[in-house]
């Protein structure tokens, strides 16, 4: 099962954005922290899950940045595509949805703001593994 989105902020249906709700009353692609904080948990019960996040930036990310967050997280990594100021955050997670399992993978990045502090997510996709 592969859940996705491409986000538009001016124009995303209520049914979408209800469907992107976590169930702590955050759209996933906001992110959420409790989110990220259960999936940290790695419970064998819930479902595996492959997610991608595509963010912007307003300045560049340090290289130091990119790297440290495999070391930081060791579930997640980041990398730059060719396009400047567009980045891909992806990694596994274990969540009873595909949006928690979004709304976490976002959390890490509102949980480390050191990482980015200013981002705007433009994708998102998880795939039941």
């Amino acid at each position: 099962m592969t859940e996705s989105a491409k986000l538009n902020p001016h124009d995303q249906r209520p049914a979408d954005a209800v469907r992107w709700t976590c169930p702590h009353g955050l759209h996933a692609a906001r992110g959420c922290v409790a989110c990220y904080h259960a999936s940290a948990r790695d419970d064998p019960a819930l479902p595996l899950w492959e997610v991608a996040v595509w963010f912007t930036s307003v300045r560049p990310m340090p290289i130091r940045a990119l790297k440290d967050v495999r070391r930081h997280s060791g579930r997640f990594s980041l990398h730059q595509p060719s396009t400047p100021l567009v980045y891909l955050l992806s990694g596994h997670a274990r969540a009873a949805t595909g949006t928690e399992a979004v709304a976490g993978l976002v959390g890490f990045l509102v949980d480390n703001r050191h990482i980015d502090d200013a981002f705007t997510v433009t994708e998102i996709r998880a795939v039941h593994s």
